[in-house]
């Protein structure tokens, strides 16, 4: 069941403590967030409706700042997120793209498909522990974890 229109985010920012990197890597941020805007639910919690802004900024690298607001500037809520326990994921999940990339190259169909679910699974792993710390301050569906997991992983990677 969709949600209202309302329950979505409009917008997502890289605040300038995001910093820039590689061309390659500010294309992967662009994809991450045209998908995450594209199809979302996103509902902060003891808020009545948007559509939201989220912008994302980082304290010491160490922690991902949600600032949201509606689509008229009213602040909505601000949320801090360690990133502790995502380093591990994300660290696993780079690695195993790489081998996605490298089997790619040069490995049998069935070898690149066991590589993809390993990958698939590590990436539903970090959606899940998203979901689960966002419990209670904004409520996503899975498939919008999912997106912003993504966009998690690609401020991490320097190309």
């Amino acid at each position: 069941m969709t949600k209202p229109s309302s329950h979505r985010l409009f917008d997502v920012v890289l605040d300038e403590t995001i910093g820039r990197s590689t061309p390659d890597v500010e294309h992967e941020r662009a994809v991450a967030i045209f998908d995450l805007i594209e199809e979302n639910s996103f509902e902060p919690a003891g808020h009545a409706g948007g559509p939201y802004r989220l912008k994302l900024s980082l304290i010491n690298a160490k922690q991902l700042v949600f600032a949201i607001s509606t689509e008229s500037g009213e602040a909505v809520a601000t949320h801090i997120l360690s990133l502790t326990p995502f380093r591990r994921i994300v660290k696993d999940y780079f690695m195993i793209c790489e081998s996605y990339y490298e089997a790619i190259r040069q490995s049998t169909p069935s070898q690149i498909e066991a590589i993809d679910m390993g990958r698939r699974g590590i990436h539903n792993d970090g959606s899940q522990t998203l979901m689960d710390r966002l419990e209670g301050k904004i409520k996503v569906d899975f498939d919008t974890a999912r997106r912003l997991f993504t966009l998690v992983c690609v401020l991490y990677w320097r190309g």
